[in-house]
């Protein structure tokens, strides 16, 4: 059984490269470099305590949750201590839970860099006022009274005119008086008191068997249940007027998230998002992670999203022929610890849109991460990537915790031709140095591109005026692309932290079918020559504790970016042009409305950017996006 891993791996390892010659074959003999992601995460950070009871005794197998950027759950050992490891700097809300205790607020804790914090968590016992024995817990229904408990009338009968010397006030008698009469009044009561017993000396057909509502009972007191509710309003607009016009705030949404561990190493998570109005859509996910440590971390899930459009925009209905679009996906990677030292991740990425004409679309991927000493880490990285056209729109998103379904409508830039998926090859090589609380990267890569994407906002086409939120795809050709960067993440004050990378790109993009309709409309997208391409990016999060605020901002600024096509001249092809892409995010407690364990925030988010980033991806898939409007996001979020 040991040789399965193994064998999976070379499967896995041996398939990706028989995937990966062609563009092998094609790569020209210049060093490609990866682009850069402006979601950079930062060194992870470790809370660590230990949970006792209200004498101060330690308590074993109590589960202990955090929820904040990322979702851990551990369980205390024999002395009662636990350790939540590789999470994300933030804060994070720390709850306990034990069956037979009673939990107390959950407690805030400021996750940093690479630093260990400490959590401790006192859970007390049920008690009666006047003893510091359990309270006992009673089953809904007739039932037996505890010996130690008296009859609930027997004071007032012994304090009771003509009584006090003669009635017997014992338990048998009470409940003789307190038993339901009929006829049979000389009829011997059976004993009610025994367990395991149907009150006529029998044994009972249910004993041992638990209720099934004290079975769900029990199950939801026990499981450490986590989950988020956003009520979110979004919408878009291209300029200041537009902003304040009555269609730009049209759609609402609702997302609900819940997740819980699975017995020890594992946790699930369910997520569901849906909005109404002239695009009808929802976006329903699930997934399980395995929990470090662990020889095998599994990280499995698929999703499901529909679309439906009713609008009047032509270009919509045109591209939503059937009135609806769907798109489903599975994935599954696994993380398997060689050794301490060497880490090997493979698995892949399985999706069908069944508005394409090759309606499935596979993405494997391989990573190996050897740490030859401490702090010094090398990995490798070996993809194979099937983007469909709109495939953003159906894709779960994880814009730092805010959840969209489809917003947007799209169609071909050519009407009547179908859309064709864009498929890269990717390999990368990265070398990461741990410097106190900070992390110095340096990274090189390759990458073939076949079926570029190319994607245009604001178009005006014959018959088909342009509408805020609809956008054309086409094909801009073959790319070639090899760089390097170097980057940088860490602490840069007690409340700031963030990262910033820079890289050098030399690229080049081949002749594409849709060249005479790009060149009026986006004619920097036409390339004869090879470009560099110097990109930055940066990210920046900060929290004030005082205010309980906190505020996250993306920038990246590159000379690659695409320029629409009003005011060049017909047969010259424009350059690209200097420009930046944005999201700023910022989050507000409301604490005035916390009750329990739950947590108010309030969200406000604007943003400009376009697709989501991957480790992986074309440098070209956010340079090649013409004007996107800017998409404003506010509401509140519930955690809990």
């Amino acid at each position: 059984m040991r040789s399965i891993p193994g064998v999976t791996a070379s499967v896995a390892v041996g398939g990706l490269v028989f995937l990966c010659l062609p563009a092998w074959a094609q790569a020209q003999g210049a060093l490609q470099i990866q682009p850069v992601s402006y979601v950079a995460s930062l060194s992870p950070g470790v809370i660590f305590g230990s949970v006792q009871d209200d004498k101060g005794a330690p308590l074993a197998g109590a589960t202990v949750s955090a929820l904040g950027t990322t979702t851990a759950v551990a369980t205390t050992d024999r002395d009662g201590r636990f350790e939540l490891r590789t999470l994300s700097p933030g804060p994070y809300l720390v709850r306990a839970h034990l069956s037979g205790f009673i939990a107390p607020r959950g407690q805030i804790v400021e996750v940093r860099p690479s630093a260990r914090v400490t959590s401790s968590i006192a859970l007390h016992r049920p008690v009666v006022a006047s003893t510091t024995e359990p309270l006992p817990v009673l089953a809904a229904g007739l039932g037996g009274v505890p010996e130690s408990a008296p009859p609930p009338d027997a004071v007032a009968d012994t304090g009771s005119a003509g009584n006090a010397g003669n009635d017997d006030h014992g338990e048998v008698a009470w409940r003789l008086r307190h038993a339901r009469r009929s006829v049979l009044k000389d009829a011997t009561m059976p004993d009610m008191g025994d367990e395991g017993s149907d009150g006529f000396g029998r044994p009972s057909p249910l004993e041992g068997a638990e209720p099934s509502s004290r079975l769900a009972t029990n199950f939801f007191n026990t499981t450490p249940f986590s989950g988020q509710v956003n009520l979110l309003t979004t919408g878009s607009f291209d300029n200041p007027l537009q902003f304040f016009t009555s269609n730009s705030f049209s759609r609402s949404i609702a997302y609900f998230g819940l997740g819980a561990p699975v017995g020890e190493h594992a946790d699930w998570t369910a997520r569901t998002a849906l909005t109404q109005g002239a695009i009808a859509s929802w976006i329903v996910a699930g997934g399980y992670t395995t929990r470090a440590p662990a020889r095998h971390r599994y990280d499995i899930g698929l999703s499901y999203s529909t679309q439906r459009y009713d609008g009047g925009n032509l270009s919509g209905l045109q591209g939503v022929t059937e009135g609806s679009r769907n798109a489903g996906a599975l994935y599954a990677f696994d993380t398997y610890a060689i050794t301490p030292q060497v880490t090997l991740t493979y698995g892949a990425r399985y999706a069908r849109y069944d508005y394409l004409d090759g309606r499935s679309l596979f993405s494997p991927r391989v990573a190996l991460t050897v740490e030859p000493i401490e702090r010094f880490r090398i990995s490798g990285v070996l993809s194979h990537r099937a983007v469909a056209p709109g495939a953003e729109e159906f894709m779960p998103r994880t814009d730092n915790g805010i959840w969209l379904p489809p917003q947007r409508t799209f169609s071909s830039l050519v009407p009547g031709r179908p859309l064709e998926a864009e498929r890269s090859t990717h390999m990368e090589v990265e070398v990461e140095r741990d410097v106190t609380l900070a992390t110095v990267t340096l990274r090189a890569f390759h990458q073939h591109v076949a079926g570029q994407l190319l994607t245009l906002f604001g178009i005006d086409l014959p018959g088909t005026p342009a509408a805020i939120g609809h956008y054309f795809l086409g094909t801009a050709g073959d790319a070639n692309a090899s760089g390097v960067s170097a980057g940088l993440r860490a602490a840069f004050a007690s409340r700031v932290h963030g990262s910033v990378e820079y890289s050098v790109t030399n690229a080049r993009l081949g002749s594409s079918e849709d060249r005479s309709t790009l060149m009026p409309l986006a004619p920097s997208a036409i390339r004869l020559d090879s470009d560099r391409i110097h990109d930055l990016a940066a990210s920046i999060e900060t929290e004030v504790p005082e205010t309980s605020t906190r505020v996250v901002v993306f920038y990246r600024i590159s000379n690659g970016f695409i320029r629409p096509g009003a005011g060049a001249t017909i047969g010259v092809t424009d350059r690209p042009v200097l420009d930046s892409r944005f999201d700023v995010q910022v989050r507000q407690s409301l604490q005035f409305m916390d009750f329990s364990n739950a947590k108010w925030e309030m969200l406000l988010a604007v943003r400009n950017f376009f697709r989501e980033t991957a480790p992986d991806q074309s440098i070209y898939d956010e340079l090649l996006v013409v004007r996107p409007p800017k998409r404003i996001v506010g509401g509140l979020t519930l955690k809990f």
